[in-house]
């Protein structure tokens, strides 16, 4: 019963998509990677220059066309080594843009991801088979991007704006110790505004996300503040 069943299911699957119909044909898939950083209280993006058609020139979101052999996330990483040579960066997806005529070439759906990264702890590579340059972009200086990556980068600026305030994400730009005023600034950075010294110190200490390491440092040369770092095992909580 159950084989027939099977059958059943396989026969009306395969009547239902036929490969040769001309509608299933030249269509693709792009993993493209919107990659944070926050530098001197500036949040940036990390952008890389195309060398080829189409949009020769033209500055883009970290990513490409995902290979047949591949799952999403293998490839989103593949292509991130391949335009800048970062490895080992975690990344979360966070939306389809699916536009038809998003690519000149053919029908191209895009899977976003984003990730977080300390600038000071990588070093990109300027220039690749696919790509003449690399830099990262203060958020508020990004030029026009090729293809629809404008619009992929406000969505994934509100993402990162979402994700601050309720997830763990900034522990991959904090991988080591770091002061309180420090963390606020960044927080205040990727938010886009002010928050209170105070109420921001208390609200991290309350939520058990972080360990005061017994050290001081200076930062922005002022007097040593304590240092702290992420817990290795936190759950996701909302900050504010």
């Amino acid at each position: 019963m159950l084989t027939s069943v099977i059958k059943t299911l396989i026969i009306v699957i395969g009547d239902d998509m036929n490969v040769k119909d001309k509608l299933y044909k030249n269509q693709g898939i792009h993993v493209i990677t919107a990659i944070f950083t926050v530098e001197q209280g500036i949040t940036k993006v990390l952008l890389v220059k195309r060398k080829n058609e189409p949009f020769k020139g033209d500055w883009i979101l970290t990513g490409g066309a995902l290979h047949n052999d591949e799952d999403l996330i293998d490839g989103a990483k593949r292509e991130i080594y391949e335009k800048t040579g970062i490895k080992d960066i975690e990344v979360e997806q966070f939306g389809v843009f699916g536009a038809l005529h998003r690519s000149p070439v053919m029908r191209m759906i895009a899977i976003a991801y984003i990730g977080v990264i300390d600038s000071n702890r990588v070093k990109i590579l300027r220039e690749t088979l696919r790509t003449s340059n690399a830099d990262w972009f203060a958020i508020d200086k990004v030029p026009p991007l090729g293809y629809d990556h404008n619009e992929i980068l406000a969505s994934a600026l509100m993402e990162l704006q979402n994700k601050i305030i309720s997830s763990n994400i900034l522990k991959s730009l904090f991988p080591g110790d770091f002061s309180l005023p420090e963390l606020q600034k960044v927080y205040e950075a990727i938010l886009d505004k002010k928050l209170d010294r105070r109420n921001f110190r208390k609200k991290m200490l309350s939520l058990n996300l972080i360990d005061d390491t017994g050290d001081t440092a200076k930062f922005e040369g002022k007097k040593p503040a304590k240092q702290y770092r992420f817990k290795n095992e936190i759950e996701s909580k909302k900050i504010f």
